[in-house]
């Protein structure tokens, strides 16, 4: 133990410091490593910082080939997704480099040849055409990453063209240094408030429709190359509603007041900030513009809004859900208010559209994308032309990154986790009812257990159920990642409810299962809740009756072993203090996201891994439960703070009788009698004995009256295990040899 001692003081001190960023050059860290040729080649050097956004000019010699410049947004993970950009003095995207990204399916789930095929697929692509595309043309996305991969376009597009605003690349004009502005500028005329219906909005243009049958997203999919969704998902009736949506400016008074009511109006006028605007989004029909990008990314990834060669992608703190509209509007399936940024320039009375992407499975895995625009104009009697105002005051430097800084950390909307918990109240529900079910099974256990056969057939079914539903089909695995993240919340002060309230079955899991370790210690998660696990049990159970041998681990080699899992975890949360992306990668050690998560859709090394302890499995049970998971040791620890004991023992327990230690499934109990707490899964199989006058010795001695007498001299009962040594006093887990009898 104590070279496992050093090897733990070691990874604890040497983790936080070893992986340490370099000094930072250039825009900072993430260009350290990054050489000229890398993203703009034949370049030999790079110039100085120079306008907004920042650009470096890359240069030949004395010529200047074009610039470089870095996109940024925040991808899925609510972290920055960064790429070095270089383009040509014509608009040319050269070169692209993606230098920092938290994307836990990129990290894990994806190679990096799908990322580097996709960041190499803008190449070539010149930004002022890429901004003009609207339909099928131009949309690309990563399979399984469809949120990594439309912020990654929108940020580079959207850079791009301020890029080559503001160097006068592309065919744009070079700015003046006068900045004076355009006259005749339109702007939104001030009309009194006239109560509208539904179908005058409709009708003068104010609200805009796209309407999609089935076969019409059918015959658009066909167009390039995509077929039928069978068998990998369920195909429409050709004559239903794809989507009926539609979409009007709210923030226009007359539009918006008869639309949502007075109330709702109110409320919409005292979310925006002066000159912002914000839009109505309403549909019916089988597919929905929200998808699920906005609940863990916080990114809408089914449709945006393109005015100019300008890109809007909305956000979940853009978002704000309607139940209904006010009196005597049509009733939709889903309704949303959408806060346009004003950072994006939007311009409510030139020319829009929105785009809404749709998908179509092509494999289990794999998918392919197509998109349909509705264009929009404000109707003319909300429209002027007057003399634009005066030009705002310059912004002092640093501004616009201290504000950038300041919308990327702005909490997300906090109403949108009620939202989420409403949208998956039928799972919650399940799972509610599943952690009463197990709360009875504990309470109860010493009935229950009195019934062997039905205690046995109660557990297989609680385990098919945590493989099956809170595995495959909800994915509710708990992983040691979601330790990291939340010890990393609370040292960095950025911790927030919402956070984690965002992923309900996943925070219920959590609260259920710290609330466990204070009654039973680890054993209800890793013996009952956790998918892999239970996996890993009904596996070996399936050897078993078909007589595949056990191995056994001798008890000095078991001791050895199951510390490992303690060093896994101390080893992977030193790394994570540092930087928890670098702990993510390792923290494949364990195989949930493989086996649970990504279903073995995963190169084959991962799979290989997965299926080798589920193979290991066939012949010690729970494996990778005993010796490698981190997840088991981090709940281990706390889980020695239990109030409880409620797993019995008696007194001849290791000294006239070993039989529940050598039926221990996972060898949690000592060859001397004691449980293990930080090794038990609580599978009960002890107290099955415990219980059982038909096995446990004690209890067969007393029934059948042998324990009254004192057998022969050298007489030794067939049952018990081991020779009757004399009475000794009982001593704590872990002393090597008992005490010496007393005379």
């Amino acid at each position: 133990m104590l070279l496992e001692f050093w090897l733990v003081l070691a990874v604890c001190l040497i983790g936080p410091f070893s992986f340490a960023p370099a000094e930072a050059k250039g825009f900072g860290a993430y260009l350290v490593d990054v050489k000229p040729q890398e993203v703009f080649p034949g370049a030999d050097h790079f110039g100085p910082k120079d306008g907004k956004p920042a650009a470096m000019a890359a240069y030949k010699g004395d010529q200047v080939l074009g610039y470089v410049f870095e996109a940024s947004d925040l991808g899925y993970s609510g972290k920055p997704v960064r790429l070095l950009v270089g383009m040509s003095n014509d608009g040319v995207i050269v070169g692209m480099k993606v230098t920092e990204h938290h994307e836990p399916i990129l990290l894990a789930g994806i190679p990096p040849e799908k990322l580097d095929a996709f960041v190499n697929a803008f190449i070539g692509r010149n930004i002022v055409e890429a901004a003009k595309k609207t339909s099928a043309q131009q949309v690309d996305a990563i399979s399984g990453a469809t949120v990594t991969a439309i912020v990654i376009n929108d940020s580079v597009t959207r850079t791009a063209l301020r890029v080559a605003k503001a160097h006068g690349l592309a065919g744009f004009a070079a700015p003046t240094a006068s900045g004076a502005a355009p006259q005749g500028q339109r702007v939104l005329a001030t009309v009194p408030f006239q109560a509208a219906t539904w179908a005058s909005l409709l009708g003068d243009g104010s609200i805009r429709r796209l309407h999609l049958l089935n076969s019409d997203v059918d015959a658009a999919f066909q167009k390039i190359g995509v077929g039928s969704p069978e068998p990998f998902a369920r195909a429409g009736v050709p004559t239903d509603d794809f989507i009926d949506l539609y979409v009007a400016p709210v923030s226009i008074e007359t539009v918006g007041r008869s639309i949502l009511g007075e109330q709702d109006y109110k409320s919409l006028l005292a979310s925006l900030e002066p000159g912002q605007q914000a839009i109505l989004v309403a549909a019916n029909g089988d597919y929905s513009f929200r998808g699920s990008g906005y609940v863990r990314g916080g990114i809408f990834d089914r449709f945006q809004l393109v005015q100019d060669q300008t890109t809007i992608l909305f956000k979940d703190r853009d978002y704000h859900h309607l139940g209904a509209l006010a009196d005597g509007m049509p009733v939709f399936q889903e309704i949303g208010l959408f806060r346009i940024p004003v950072a994006a320039g939007f311009n409510p009375t030139a020319e829009w559209r929105l785009e809404l992407l749709a998908q179509r499975p092509t494999g289990p895995t794999s998918k392919a994308y197509t998109s349909f625009s509705l264009p929009y104009s404000l109707p003319a009697r909300f429209v002027t032309v007057t003399a634009p105002p005066a030009p705002a005051p310059a912004v002092a430097a640093g501004a616009e990154q201290e504000d950038a800084a300041a919308d990327e950390s702005a909490p997300a909307n906090h109403d949108l986790w009620k939202q989420i918990w409403r949208a998956h109240a039928v799972e919650i529900a399940i799972l509610a009812l599943s952690l009463a079910i197990l709360t009875l099974i504990f309470f109860f256990q010493d009935i229950l257990v009195k019934k062997p056969k039905f205690f046995t057939g109660l557990r297989i079914a609680y385990l098919i159920f945590s493989v099956v539903w809170l595995g495959g089909f909800t994915g509710a695995q708990l992983s040691v990642v979601n330790v990291f993240t939340f010890t990393g919340s609370l040292l960095s002060g950025s911790f927030r409810w919402e956070q984690f309230l965002l992923e309900p079955l996943i925070f219920i899991l959590w609260c259920a299962t710290a609330v466990s370790l204070l009654f039973w210690g680890r054993g209800p998660f890793c013996g009952w809740l956790c998918p892999f696990g239970s996996a890993q049990e009904l596996v070996n159970e399936f050897a078993k009756r078909i007589g595949i041998r056990q191995i056994n681990i001798p008890h000095p080699w078991h001791e050895r072993l199951w510390p490992v899992k303690y060093i896994v975890f101390l080893g992977l949360f030193g790394l994570s203090l540092n930087e928890i992306a670098t702990a993510e990668r390792f923290a494949e050690v364990e195989p949930f996201k493989t086996a649970v998560m990504l279903h073995f859709q995963r190169e084959w090394p991962f799979v290989v891994y997965a299926a080798g302890l589920l193979g290991a499995s066939l012949f010690i049970n729970r494996f990778f439960c005993r010796y490698l998971c981190p997840l088991g040791a981090a709940l281990a620890i706390p889980g020695r703070m239990r109030l409880f004991e409620w797993l019995k023992r008696r007194k001849q327990c290791g000294f006239e009788c070993q039989l529940c230690a050598k039926r221990c499934p996972v060898q949690a109990i000592h060859p001397l009698g004691q449980i293990n707490p930080n090794e038990c899964v609580y599978c009960m199989q002890c107290q099955v004995i415990y219980w059982d006058d038909n096995t446990c010795p004690p209890l067969v001695m007393k029934k059948t009256g042998r324990g009254k007498k004192r057998p022969p001299q050298g007489a030794v009962p067939d049952f018990i295990n081991m020779p009757v040594p004399p009475p000794t006093p009982r001593k704590s887990y872990g002393e090597s040899k008992a005490p010496a009898p007393t005379a």
